[in-house]
């Protein structure tokens, strides 16, 4: 069980975190004709939009309520009215989701009571969603807000179930975490297509920001989950939860209209798989499908394949979370040691991580403990390249922004094909530094390939057999 401790410095250096308004509009860009709404300076709305730009390479919608220094201490009314009349009139979203920054939280605004006001002196507002989330940047982190976002969601736009409506037992609700990827939704929902099953993403962002080119141009989202499907959702016959981060929304789902949850912390490995596509097959009455029966095969060979150059690294993992269990839970399960782990915010999921201790940090303090941990391999967003060069060992992106590479918006590890595609990634990566550093090729990483057995391939332990 891992101790999580606070670092005691006083500011952050180099950071590792991404703040809880941009994590809030993340979840908003999952819904169609969406227009996230920043409430708080320019500068705000402009940092995270760069960074939704470069990561995902596509225009991306993101307003600002443009507060001023003498807003803020005058009262941000006026600024949240006036961006909401300019995006009604100009873009016709079908819902504006507004979260709140450090400057608006810390004047106190009552964003709800504005909303109420601008209601009440704009009858054409009536019928347009307008969702708001308390954000502010100066506490908590992405994932936090990505999770407040979609339970308000669930709070705002799903309706109860009717008395004697009935449940689809084949439509099935997934509330996905931010560490997921348009990429890894397209994959779930192809798995759980394959059983029979309707899902219905929320967020989606497989729809909105999946790279694809519209026919026509829209200023808003170009695609997600639309309010009404949302609206739909108490319909189903489960909700799938996929992420710690989304227990909450799950829970306000399940109190709202009796739907029933499945939380499955993690996605990425042999074991929370099997486990997934077991759920689906009992919910489904379905068998599994060859295809993912030959797809496991094929996970548990490249286990076998990869763990040689996977197994024994020395590991340093800076990210969120859910993405930190994640990716820790499956390379440990590989044999790899991960040896520094930094986070963002506090989770119920870090006493869990296999490691003696998780610090709640920023990017120097990976830097510090993968240099003190003899770490030769580390994980995390771009911001992280310069500490790999610095500490001269691989360097694997995972997580937000990834603005450095391009196609971060397909990266998969979810299922069985892409744990196996995210293992065969490290293993390679390992590989080439060895080969561009003209490293030896340990003994104990040299293969004997022996007949086939029971349909599978086996092999000697190195530390068994005497090597020529």
């Amino acid at each position: 069980m891992a101790i999580v401790t606070m670092p005691k410095k006083a500011c952050a250096i180099n950071p590792l975190k991404m703040s809880q308004p941009i994590g809030g509009a993340f979840a908003f860009m999952g819904l169609r004709g969406a227009m996230p709404l920043l409430h708080g300076s320019q500068g705000c709305t402009s940092f995270g939009l760069t960074l939704f730009v470069r990561h995902f390479k596509e225009a991306v919608p993101l307003q600002t309520t443009a507060m001023s220094e003498v807003a803020t201490v005058l009262g941000g009314y006026e600024n949240l009215e006036q961006a909401i009349l300019n995006i009604y009139n100009r873009t016709k979203p079908k819902i504006i989701g507004i979260c709140s920054t450090g400057v608006t939280e810390t004047n106190g605004d009552d964003v709800d009571a504005y909303i109420k006001l601008i209601r009440e002196k704009h009858p054409q507002l009536a019928k347009l969603p307008l969702i708001y989330v308390s954000t502010p940047d100066f506490k908590d982190a992405f994932q936090d807000g990505w999770e407040k976002t979609v339970t308000r969601m669930v709070d705002v736009l799903v309706e109860p179930l009717a008395v004697k409506a009935l449940r689809d037992p084949m439509q099935v609700n997934v509330l996905p975490g931010c560490h997921l990827t348009p990429g890894d939704l397209d994959e779930l929902r192809t798995i759980l297509e394959d059983f029979g099953l309707q899902p219905s993403f929320l967020p989606d962002l497989a729809g909105s920001l999946d790279g694809h080119i519209p026919d026509e141009f829209t200023p808003t989202t170009i695609g997600g989950i639309a309010v009404d499907e949302v609206a739909r959702m108490g319909r189903a016959g489960w909700t799938i939860a996929i992420g710690a981060q989304m227990r909450r929304a799950a829970e306000a789902m399940q109190a709202k209209t009796g739907v029933p949850f499945r939380l499955f912390e993690r996605l990425c490995g042999l074991i929370p798989n099997d486990e997934f596509i077991a759920f689906l097959s009992e919910i489904s009455d379905r068998p599994v499908p060859l295809k993912y029966r030959r797809q496991r095969g094929q996970l548990a060979d490249s286990m076998l394949d990869t763990h040689f150059h996977i197994g024994g690294r020395r590991l340093a993992i800076g990210a969120e979370p859910d993405l930190l269990f994640d990716l820790s839970g499956m390379l440990h399960e590989m044999g790899a040691q991960v040896t520094a782990a930094v986070t963002t915010t506090q989770s119920t999921v870090l006493e869990r991580i296999k490691i003696p201790e998780v610090l709640i940090g920023d990017l120097e303090d990976l830097e510090e403990l993968a240099r003190s941990k003899n770490c030769d391999l580390l994980i995390t967003h771009s911001h992280g390249r310069q500490a790999a060069a610095r500490l001269k060992i691989p360097f694997y992106r995972a997580g937000f922004p990834m603005f450095d590479r391009i196609g971060a918006g397909h990266q998969l590890s979810v299922g069985y094909r892409g744990t196996r595609d995210l293992i065969f990634d490290i293993a390679n990566l390992v590989i080439a530094d060895r080969e561009e550093n003209h490293q030896p090729t340990p003994d104990s990483w040299r293969t004997t390939t022996l007949p086939v057995r029971s349909g599978r391939r086996s092999f000697i332990d190195p530390t068994e057999r005497s090597i020529a």
